[in-house]
């Protein structure tokens, strides 16, 4: 599993929203410098985010990033440095619906947002839906022009109940036509079914040729909870969802205090 230089992993798969970026999407230039430091003992680093790839490009651009980022919740794994996507799963438009109406028949309407397919694709937000931050979405009023193009995702919001809650309904009513998940605050997600991003690392890995036991990964959200399971050692936030710290192996600092810092530097020491 170590690297040359005695680093024990050979892979590092980062989340990006809580867990390597703070509250301000930023990335500390302490945990710049530590993955720098695990990168040139030998370990490749990879993102792994829920973002899909227009949401996530400007953070790779900024960090310097050329290598491989699985983006999507899995459904992409993009090439940063060629600026293309390697793989792309869309979501089956005709099962999400069945799955959308069953979800509203039990909790009533929902607020909408949708991810499209592609390196440039939009994200739809209906009415009522709260984006989280200040990431760009374009607005719809008509529930059909969800349906117009490939998406990678539907995302969810009810007026009342907590994403605990509706993600447990959804997964409940639903779970059999797409995977439901947990990205982050107010972010419930209709995946396809059966993806996760261990599905996205596990190829982004392959085409590395790295394996699960060469993989530390960090995150702090419960759609983590698929890559902790695939990589040999998996690591939460201080900030982290209690679903994801209850399977990880390590509980470190938080994202506003270094927390991937704190570890690749004890490793590395």
């Amino acid at each position: 599993m170590s690297t040359a230089s005695g680093f024990p992993f050979r892979l590092i798969a980062t989340d990006l929203d809580g867990t390597l970026l703070r509250s301000d999407d930023t990335v500390s230039r302490r945990t710049r410098d530590a993955l720098a430091a695990a990168t040139a003992a030998g370990a490749a680093h990879i993102v792994v985010t829920g973002r899909a790839v227009p949401w996530t490009r400007p953070v790779l651009d900024d960090l310097g990033y050329r290598g491989l980022a699985v983006c999507g919740q899995g459904a992409q794994v993009y090439h940063a440095g060629e600026q293309r996507l390697l793989t792309s799963v869309t979501l089956d438009r005709q099962l999400a619906g069945v799955a959308l109406a069953k979800i509203e028949a039990e909790v009533g309407p929902l607020y909408l947002a949708a991810s499209r397919d592609g390196l440039d694709g939009d994200v739809l937000v209906g009415p009522g839906y709260e984006v989280q931050g200040t990431l760009p979405a374009v607005p719809f009023t008509d529930a059909a022009d969800l349906w117009t193009a490939p998406l990678n995702k539907l995302y969810i919001q009810h007026p009342t109940l907590d994403d605990d809650e509706l993600a447990a309904i959804a997964t409940r009513v639903a779970g059999g036509f797409v995977t439901v998940l947990i990205a982050g605050e107010g972010i419930v997600e209709l995946l396809p079914l059966g993806l996760s991003k261990a599905t996205g690392l596990s190829l982004a890995a392959r085409r590395l040729g790295l394996k699960a036991a060469d993989t530390l990964a960090f995150g702090d959200m419960p759609n983590d909870i698929p890559m902790f399971g695939w990589a040999a050692r998996g690591v939460a936030m201080a900030n982290a969802h209690e679903e994801l710290k209850a399977v990880a192996d390590e509980v470190t600092s938080s994202n506003e205090e270094d927390g991937i810092a704190v570890v690749l530097e004890r490793l590395l020491a």
